[in-house]
């Protein structure tokens, strides 16, 4: 027997308001409120009530729409400039562009749970992805007591309710030291804002390296710095210019390590001959930086196809659960070997 259709008028009497007003809630009129337009969306959500017909037509004519949302900067800074959010963009664009579907940029900068709720509910897109946990870790599982339609790019924490899909930043962090300390490299530094969840994770291994090859874990080692090119360089200089001897560093992003090397050959060191330096995230200009980046891959494609299907095809506890990507080591010429 097949399945009743939802009409217009079946979602207005549930949501108890006249057709027109129903109406005018999913082409999100002004004339209607915001909490009655929250309403009536989540009713035809529920009620698989098609209302992307009552959309104005997009160009292409979308079969979906994801919305990416970035939360407020913390730790990594999760900011539209950093190239790793590009790489994150192509990867979902890419995905989506194969299950032809839109994929929104949104401008809202969640920073609680009152934002992340909005962001989830005041928009008609079948899914959104957030960029990072930012301090949301307690918020996002508040969120997902509600809410099914989102996923998070990140970390996978402790009594975790919701689903994140991201690399394994221990086993990442682990790998790039590893490989310096099989260079010789016996001093090696960390740089990075280790606040933020995926960079503590990149510094836990780090630290797990360093121990299982019965190295140092110097605090003095450990340079605090924000996302960008010119706070890395900034945090590297000062390094030098203390007299702190080292041989190595491990970068929790490739834009901090490419700050790095720009603060170490101004110094007139040289790299990979005085110090080694490996990045995270394997951003396409690590490849032409000069010298060329050794870094930590992250599959962005596969991560967007993933984020994608937990969105569209997954159900249950399988939408709910986080999964972790691999990492690989992709050695070039920034570390000697």
């Amino acid at each position: 027997m097949a399945k009743k259709t939802t009409r217009l008028e079946d979602l207005a009497k549930r949501a108890g308001v006249s057709v027109s007003t129903a109406s005018r809630a999913l082409n999100d009129s002004p004339s209607v409120n915001m909490r009655t337009k929250q309403a009536i969306w989540k009713l035809a959500r529920e009620m698989d009530y098609p209302f992307r017909r009552h959309m104005p037509a997009g160009p292409i004519g979308a079969k979906a729409t994801i919305s990416i949302v970035v939360p407020h900067p913390q730790g990594r800074g999760a900011r539209l400039s950093d190239p790793f959010f590009f790489e994150l963009l192509a990867g979902v664009g890419d995905a989506a562009r194969e299950r032809d579907c839109d994929v929104h940029i949104s401008h809202v900068a969640p920073a609680s749970y009152e934002d992340l709720q909005m962001a989830v509910t005041t928009h008609r897109a079948e899914g959104v992805i957030f960029v990072g946990q930012s301090t949301l870790h307690g918020a996002f599982n508040k969120l997902a007591e509600t809410e099914k339609r989102f996923v998070v790019w990140g970390a996978e924490l402790p009594e975790q309710r919701y689903c994140s899909i991201g690399s394994d930043n221990v086993r990442g962090g682990e790998r790039a030291a590893r490989h310096l300390a099989r260079l010789g490299r016996n001093k090696i530094a960390f740089l990075g804002q280790s606040e933020a969840p995926e960079v503590m994770q990149r510094y836990r291994g780090y630290r797990d390296a360093l121990e299982a090859d019965g190295l140092t874990v110097d605090d003095d080692l450990v340079i605090p710095s924000h996302f960008d090119i010119e706070s890395a360089e900034a945090s590297v200089d000062a390094l030098v210019k203390n007299g702190v001897a080292f041989d190595g560093i491990v970068a929790a992003s490739d834009v901090l390590a490419l700050g790095a090397i720009r603060a170490l050959q101004h110094a007139g060191l040289s790299v990979p001959g005085d110090v080694s330096v490996v990045g995270y995230d394997n951003i396409s200009f690590s490849r032409y930086s000069n010298p060329s980046l050794s870094t930590i891959d992250q599959d962005m494609v596969s991560a967007g196809r993933l984020m994608l299907s937990k969105l569209l095809d997954f159900r249950g506890p399988q939408a709910r659960r986080s999964e972790r990507l691999a990492t690989d080591l992709v050695v070039r010429e920034s570390c000697g070997g």
